[in-house]
């Protein structure tokens, strides 16, 4: 059987227009942001629902049904599978791999990156955005099979991510993969995630920025590498004290 994860509904439209065959799965999550500690996957879901109710107001039943659900699909595939891994190369769509690698640590499946084809450094972070499927099927062709050590890296990657280990994120930077193009500049990003971003927005306030519409494109320019939402930038941008 094959797979495609996708990182979000946004890419499904073209995606459908391939022609490719294999079942879709639909990434819905943004592990970039809130609780991802649990010691068990039962636990990280309830807790990941929580977390989206009280931030977003979504229902928890949906949350299982239309995230949860959908990624576990990777814990049940039959040996044999191959399973094509759609991300975009900043830390948000890094981060949502780095936890799919862990889940399939392991598994008797082959395992495919399909990056974007932006590679410019001007349009390195914009991923799919503006791909269609002409461009899609390009991606496809272009995609990368995971090394063992590859998946064992991932899966490392998301261990450090979710500890806060940052001494640790800075030393598996320097991996050398194909599978993982700019991962130096990623855990950099993710090592200051705490802190950076905060200090980007408390910056554009000093410069007379005040209101979040203004500010969002702004942080985008300077922080591209986070790949962060309105959503995310917004709940910092209305932190107390910024």
């Amino acid at each position: 059987m094959i797979y495609h994860v996708l990182p979000g509904d946004a890419q499904v439209e073209e995606f459908n227009k391939t022609g490719l065959d294999g079942k879709l799965i639909v990434f819905r999550e943004a592990l970039i942001s809130g609780p991802i500690d649990a010691p068990g996957l039962a636990e990280f879901w309830d807790e990941r629902a929580q977390f989206v109710l009280a931030e977003y107001g979504d229902d928890v039943i949906d949350y299982h049904e239309k995230v949860a659900d959908e990624i576990n699909v990777l814990t049940e595939l039959t040996p044999g599978s191959e399973v094509n891994l759609w991300f975009e190369y900043e830390l948000f769509c890094s981060v949502n791999m780095w936890f799919c690698l862990d889940l399939l640590n392991g598994s008797d499946v082959a395992i495919f990156r399909v990056g974007p084809l932006n590679a410019s450094p001007d349009e390195v972070w914009k991923g799919f955005g503006r791909h269609d499927a002409a461009d899609l099927l390009k991606c496809f062709e272009s995609r990368i099979e995971f090394t063992v050590d590859d998946i064992e890296q991932g899966s490392r990657l998301w261990n450090a991510f979710r500890h806060h280990d940052h001494a640790e994120l800075r030393r598996l930077a320097d991996h050398r993969s194909p599978c993982f193009p700019f991962l130096k500049e990623v855990c950099e990003a993710a090592a200051v995630i705490e802190t950076r971003p905060i200090e980007i927005l408390s910056e554009l306030r000093n410069e007379g920025i005040s209101t979040f519409e203004a500010a969002f494109p702004e942080f985008q320019k300077r922080a591209a590498v986070y790949g962060f939402g309105d959503v995310q930038v917004e709940s910092m941008w209305q932190r107390p004290g910024l």
